[in-house]
């Protein structure tokens, strides 16, 4: 689809959301959910005469202007995902529940296919700590352009909101998924998947209580939550599947680091680190960085030499283009038979 139509689209959402959101009072994330909702359902909802009946009528004419199908599902994610950009600046969310950069979901697959390049079909895809699940569905479309399999996923979130914009981008654009909103430390409804995504969120866990079942908890006082959800994320992969998560690129330097190190020595495969561009964050401090593990059984090994690198800016095409030789160098130098 022409840039311009793309373009169009995204003007007629925000326009929509802008609109709804000033006659209804609420946030933009909010707005944008319904704008969602009653572009799938081609009308407008009203409850308790609200939205009132003129907004309505405005909404219900820029509705019936829009027409999805002319646009392929990776299109409405990337018009989505700049909407939810906006909607979030407008609400100023806090770090954690901001849109994943779109290079993470690149680098995120680009690993997956290159250690794992015979996919298979159905392949199961889950993140653990989907938020608005952009990073989710856009790792799912290019697995299935990229790999020919279709691609299930799981989505859990304990953040209504976040799972509500999930759940409208799904409906959007056809996305195979399975919802749960819940807390991702209690057990979670589903098991043996291929891989786990997650931009993992960073802070400590607050019920101390649940955290003792994990081997990474701190001896003493919280844990924190983005070492624990790795720890569950490795239970619910297959033997030999991946788990790809985004953590702070100190992760290994923290005074609690030395029980996460020891975890992964017993558990996992430590396949590799990728720093991403710096200009991705506002501070030096909240950098952060894919780390690569992989359960062991199957056909997986240990790298005798693991991946440690930088992921550069993708407008950069030479140096783009020599990290993805470098890398699947690697893979052939350590990981094939």
């Amino acid at each position: 689809m022409a840039k311009k139509e793309l373009e169009h689209l995204y003007e007629q959402i925000k326009k929509a959301t802008e609109l709804l959101q000033s006659n209804l009072h609420t946030g933009m994330i909010d707005a944008l959910i319904e704008v969602g909702d009653d572009i799938h359902d081609r009308d407008v909802q009203q409850e308790d005469g609200l939205p009132d009946d003129a907004t309505a009528k405005k909404l219900k004419a820029i509705i019936d202007e829009i027409d999805l199908t002319k646009f392929e599902p990776e299109e409405i994610r990337q018009v989505l995902q700049v909407e939810m950009v906006f909607a979030a600046e407008f609400d100023k969310l806090e770090p954690n529940q901001q849109i994943t950069p779109e290079a993470v979901a690149t680098l995120t697959s680009f690993m997956i296919l290159t250690i794992t390049p015979n996919l298979e079909d159905p392949y199961q895809l889950a993140d653990i700590a989907a938020g608005s699940g952009n990073l989710l569905y856009a790792v799912q479309n290019q697995l299935e352009q990229e790999g020919g399999v279709n691609v299930h996923v799981y989505a859990v979130d304990n953040d209504e909101n976040m799972l509500g914009l999930a759940s409208m981008s799904a409906a959007l654009t056809g996305a195979d998924v399975d919802l749960y909103h819940q807390d991702a430390i209690d057990p979670l409804p589903f098991n043996d998947v291929n891989a786990v995504v997650a931009d993992l969120p960073v802070g400590y866990y607050p019920i101390d209580e649940r955290a003792k079942n994990f081997a990474t908890a701190a001896d003493k006082g919280h844990s924190y939550a983005h070492h624990l959800l790795m720890e569950q994320a490795l239970r619910v992969l297959k033997p030999g599947g991946l788990g790809l998560f985004f953590v702070p690129s100190a992760v290994f330097k923290s005074e609690e680091s030395k029980g996460l190190t020891e975890w992964i020595a017993k558990n996992a495969y430590f396949q590799g680190l990728l720093g991403m561009p710096e200009a991705f964050f506002s501070t030096p401090d909240a950098a952060k960085s894919l780390l690569v593990l992989q359960k062991p059984g199957a056909d997986a090994k240990q790298a005798p030499q693991v991946l440690l690198a930088q992921f550069p800016d993708v407008n950069d095409h030479a140096a783009f283009q020599k990290f993805v030789i470098d890398v699947r160098n690697w893979h052939r130098q350590n990981l094939e038979d």
